[in-house]
Order: structure tokens, then sequence, then C-alpha cells
């Protein structure tokens, strides 16, 4: 029988800052990052994220947790089928999964 995984998947928005060789657009001062992170607590998911985004070249400020899916919708929170596959995937390979990528203007 195989064993129950205990990983579970985060939602989490990370803020990063400018970075040489970020690819982010020329102007921009940093961006939001949602993404949708593997970890067995929070903590772990949070640490995959920022070795995730610091290998591709971006520097996270900060992050911003909003929970596991079931913990999201306790709160009301609708999510769609698509986000749901995401995290799904995110689950099933272990992953970061980058969602959305939000450039800040000045």
């Amino acid at each position: 029988m195989a064993k129950e995984s205990r990983q579970q998947v985060f939602t989490l928005l990370v803020e990063v800052g400018r970075k040489k060789g970020d690819g982010l657009p020329k102007g921009s001062t940093g961006a939001a990052i949602l993404c949708y992170a593997s970890g067995i607590d929070e903590a772990e998911a949070v640490r995959e994220t920022t070795a995730v985004l610091k290998a591709a070249d971006m520097a996270p400020l900060d992050i911003e947790g909003y929970g596991t899916l079931e913990e999201q919708k306790a709160e009301g929170v609708e999510i769609g089928a698509e986000e749901i596959a995401l995290m799904q995937r995110a689950k099933d390979e272990n992953a970061v999964i980058v969602v959305q990528i939000t450039p800040f203007e000045d």
C-alpha cells in the first residue's frame, strides 16, 4: 500500500525586487508573483519558493501566504478548475508553479 503524501499545496504571493538577469520588463521596479508551492507545511513551501526564485535570478523580498486550497475554500474564496488543476500539478510534481507575474511600474 502506498504511503499517503503529507505534501500540501500553498498559495503564496511573492514580492520581488530588481536583480540583473531577472527577466522583468525594463522600467519596472519589481513584481508580484503568484505561486502554488508544495510542502509539508507553509514554512517549507516558502523555503522552496524562495530557492526556486533565487535560482531564476529573482530577488524575493516578501512572501505572503494564503493557505491551502481547503483553507481558502473554508474562507469562502472561489477557486476555478484551472487553478485547482495547477495546485494538483504542484502537489503531484512536488513543485513550485508560477501562476502569474505582475510587474510593478513607477
